[in-house]
């Protein structure tokens, strides 16, 4: 997610109100009810990355007044899919948290994530940002471990090696992801914030698609080697920021960048922030990009408030800007966009979407920017810690006649 910087260069739209019916709700389904997630199933996700972190440091999550996991009561509400952001090494974690701390998204705090997730019956889509620290549309940091490459076949060596080595010892543990993404919002390409002037070119925004190419390759050969020595056909995602880039994008890294062995388009999308499609055409514009590359488009990223009000003293993210119309800033406001969209997705028979992060509660966590939240209006609890009905849209029957 692009934490910060408000992508600049969108057009303001009219945004259209578009309510599904609500007469289709389902009772809550008991765990034992939800069929495991298949490959063909339409994605209802949500991102869990901070989830420990969080319970680590003070946070704690209730349903009905009673305190609950909220990895269980996530898949109970119907999620399908969890999704987990891979670091390479994370060291300033115990910068901020001390020498003994786990080194929250790095491999060994991922894989236990994973594990809580499987076991819940849920699939993964591991999320490899190729970075040491956040990866987003205004940063692709290389890491630290590779910032004194200099040659382009040592650097996509490099990547090959180390997502074999994660995924191989993920699959040792019976943990593989069944989706993968190659980078994270990578919208001028990963790891394309150069250290130093002799690193490989790889921003796109500079035109440096066939490089930019040759890497995502070297890690898809890695995942479908993985695919090979263990018999899963892994879905593989490239993933960019805001739909009205997906076009340019995927046009050029699948023309100029040879890259085409891929099962996925994902995208994030922030009502709030991406507003050159409307929200009431979003899945006619997915449509239209799915059957253009021939590929299944996801929405890898989604959020939305349910209050403007803050539980903490971090800047929240959302919040100070002018809701869609129709939709408010209220329980009931974030409960019927989440389920409108997915309706639309469903609709124009695309892949679904994934939440991000809707346990990011206020607690003591610690980032390199505050303690507590930015996001904790978006989340699904509310500020006594209760979960909101709008984890129910998790569980609406989108097939309905």
């Amino acid at each position: 997610m692009n934490r910060w910087i408000f992508l600049l260069s969108l057009s303001l739209s009219s945004l259209l109100f578009s309510c599904a019916d609500t007469g289709s709700e389902l009772p809550d389904p008991p765990v034992s009810s939800v069929k495991y997630y298949q490959a063909s199933d339409f994605v209802l996700g949500v991102d869990l990355s901070y989830t420990d972190q969080i319970m680590d440091h003070g946070g704690y999550f209730q349903q009905d007044e009673q305190s609950a996991d909220p990895f269980h009561m996530l898949k109970a509400k119907g999620a399908n899919l969890a999704r987990f952001r891979l670091w390479h090494h994370p060291a300033w974690v115990r910068d901020i948290y001390g020498a003994q701390s786990p080194l929250y998204s790095g491999f060994d705090a991922v894989k236990s994530g994973i594990r809580k997730a499987k076991a819940e019956g849920m699939a993964v889509n591991l999320d490899f940002h190729y970075s040491d620290t956040w990866a987003d549309p205004e940063r692709q940091e290389v890491p630290e471990a590779w910032a004194k490459i200099t040659s382009l076949a040592v650097l996509s060596d490099s990547v090959y090696q180390y997502i074999y080595q994660v995924l191989n010892q993920l699959a040792k543990a019976d943990l593989l992801p069944e989706m993968v993404q190659i980078g994270n919002e990578t919208n001028c390409g990963m790891l394309s914030s150069a250290p130093h002037a002799d690193f490989p070119k790889l921003n796109v925004c500079d035109g440096n698609w066939q490089q930019a190419g040759e890497l995502i390759r070297a890690g898809i050969r890695a995942v479908r080697q993985i695919d090979q020595q263990y018999g899963q056909h892994t879905k593989i995602m490239l993933h960019v920021a805001d739909p009205q880039h997906l076009d340019w994008w995927f046009g050029h890294i699948m023309s100029q960048g040879k890259v085409a062995d891929f099962d996925l388009i994902g995208v994030s999308y922030y009502p709030l922030w991406h507003r050159a499609v409307p929200f009431s055409e979003m899945g006619d514009y997915l449509k239209n990009i799915s059957n253009k590359y021939q590929k299944q488009v996801l929405i890898t990223e989604v959020g939305y408030p349910f209050t403007t009000a803050s539980n903490d003293a971090y800047t929240n993210l959302f919040g100070g800007q002018p809701p869609v119309q129709g939709y408010p800033f209220t329980v009931d406001g974030q409960h019927r966009l989440l389920q409108d969209l997915a309706q639309q997705l469903r609709d124009a028979h695309l892949a679904g979407m994934i939440y991000w992060e809707p346990t990011w509660i206020s607690s003591d966590l610690k980032d390199q920017w505050g303690q507590g939240s930015s996001y904790e209006n978006c989340t699904f609890f509310d500020y006594q810690h209760q979960l909101l009905p709008t984890a129910d849209y998790l569980h609406y029957n989108y097939d309905r006649p």
